[in-house]
């Protein structure tokens, strides 16, 4: 991974030189931006491996950035990771909606903030691997399709954009149909086990993911929810 840019977006000068340092020491190339209006406009004629970007900013705020980058372009589908304050719920659920892959509460360390950075790096190298046509990478179950070699899914034979971190989730569900996988299980599917996320968070993803089916099904009701116990993907 080494060698691979990295954009900092933040109005705060002291996380931009820390951060900046630690990325660099681990032998990543780095660009800064202030604030999302300059983000935007470097990002467009220049994209980078992954993004990190303030939710707070002024003159663009991150969700505002994101939604820019997701519209078309090359950054269209760069992995984005968001920082956070604490009081910013709504904006954490927001930014997930409109793409991010995952968040961090400011506060927050340094060797956190690298795993995730690196779990998604890793992610997005595996998506772009030569497909294999091997019929072991193709999930099929019911209406649903996942191709992991080439990182797509379907519902009754329609495409659905899927985040990284989503594909991840709904394959460990319905890989075993019925089953319940906790909040625990999950976040070790899509994080790893050496990364700590919260609740919250998986939720959220949840969350996004079933809007996103039902744009295509309004009926689709195949992700449930075993309060205090996790979810289960229901076949059929």
């Amino acid at each position: 991974m080494a060698g691979q840019t990295i954009v900092l977006v933040d109005d705060d000068r002291n996380i931009l030189t820390s951060v900046t340092m630690a990325l660099e020491a681990e032998g990543f190339q780095v660009r800064t931006y202030p604030d999302g209006d300059e983000a935007l406009r470097g990002l467009t004629q220049n994209p980078a491996d992954l993004a990190v970007l303030d939710i707070k900013m002024p003159r663009l705020n991150g969700i505002e950035l994101l939604q820019r980058l997701r519209q078309s372009g090359p950054a269209a589908r760069m992995p984005v990771i968001f920082l956070t304050s604490k009081d910013e719920e709504m904006d954490e659920i927001m930014g997930l909606r409109m793409g991010a892959d995952d968040y961090i509460k400011k506060p927050f360390s340094q060797r956190l903030l690298m795993e995730r950075i690196r779990s998604l790096l890793r992610r997005e190298q595996a998506r772009q691997q030569p497909v294999n046509n091997d019929p072991g990478n193709v999930l099929v179950r019911g209406d649903l399709t996942l191709d992991s070699a080439r990182h797509a899914c379907t519902w009754k034979g329609k495409p659905i954009d899927l985040t990284v971190t989503e594909f991840l989730l709904v394959k460990a569900l319905a890989a075993h149909p019925g089953h319940v996988k906790s909040r625990d299980q999950l976040m070790d599917t899509a994080y790893g086990e050496s990364v700590y996320v919260d609740d919250r968070t998986i939720d959220s993803h949840i969350k996004r993911l079933r809007k996103k089916f039902k744009e295509i099904d309004d009926n689709f009701a195949h992700i449930e929810t075993l309060y205090g116990v996790g979810y289960r993907y229901r076949e059929g």
